[in-house]
């Protein structure tokens, strides 16, 4: 009998390539792989042929699988099979519920350890060339939930709002009229806002503006979930690379016509 464990792997924000390569090692010893809707299943292929390989779709609304089912099943697989890989997007413990499912399974005996993963709050930005700090532009950021138990925004999210920091949403999009209407309050409308859908993969789709425009800018672009909010004056640097590409693109032409 092999030792119950559990790895909780961080798969990354969508793009296989940016999973770890402690994550990819972890998934080469599985002998059960659960995963997400959030995690590319091209990342399945690092694990045994003979690996069960279970899909328990968690996304936003959508779940194949209540969170009490998924902690029973991996403590089920790794007392009959040994190695039980939980594979997650982004990060475990970034609005993951990863604590709860590493709690559990210490709970019923098994052995846990953790992967981190690149958390698509900090991923989806920088690969829109939107950093979350930059000098004179913004010294720290935050990372809220657009999505609560009660459906309300959190607690904390007029505090993010008052405050002069780049803030990232995860989990917004339900809640974007809303969220809107109390940056504007703060913020004015004049605020830079990028909405970033499916960040990083083949069929993202990125629409960045202004408080006061962005929800009229949504509706025609048809952003849904999952997608990342962005808000601050950092924006502005997503919008500096996008004429920078243009320049370029334009001086290639130029140069063989």
């Amino acid at each position: 009998m092999k030792k119950p464990l559990l790895t909780l792997v961080g798969a990354g924000p969508g793009d296989e390539d940016l999973i770890t390569l402690k994550g990819i090692k972890a998934l080469r010893t599985a002998d059960v792989v659960l995963y997400d809707a959030l995690a590319n299943t091209r990342l399945l292929d690092h694990a045994p042929a003979e690996a069960l390989k279970i899909f328990v779709g968690k996304r936003a609304g959508q779940h194949l699988f209540q969170q009490r089912e998924i902690n029973r099943m991996i403590v089920q697989y790794a007392h009959a099979y040994g190695h039980v890989v939980r594979l997650k997007g982004g990060d475990p413990f970034i609005f993951g519920r990863g604590q709860e499912e590493k709690e559990y399974a210490l709970k019923h005996g098994l052995a846990v350890d953790v992967v981190p993963g690149i958390s698509s709050a900090l991923a989806v930005p920088a690969l829109q060339h939107i950093p979350l700090t930059h000098r004179g532009a913004s010294e720290s950021f935050w990372i809220l939930t657009g999505s609560t138990r009660n459906g309300s925004l959190p607690e904390d999210m007029p505090l993010a709002a008052s405050s002069s920091a780049t803030v990232v949403i995860l989990m917004g999009m339900k809640s974007l009229a809303q969220i809107v209407t109390l940056f504007l309050e703060k913020r004015g409308g004049q605020e830079p806002i990028a909405l970033i859908q499916h960040g990083t993969c083949q069929h993202e789709k990125v629409v960045v503006g202004r408080l006061e425009n962005i929800l009229t800018q949504a509706q025609k672009a048809s952003i849904g979930s999952p997608a990342v909010i962005v808000i601050g004056s950092v924006v502005e640097k997503h919008l500096d690379f996008v004429k920078q590409k243009v320049s370029y693109w334009q001086d290639q032409k130029n140069r063989n016509a």
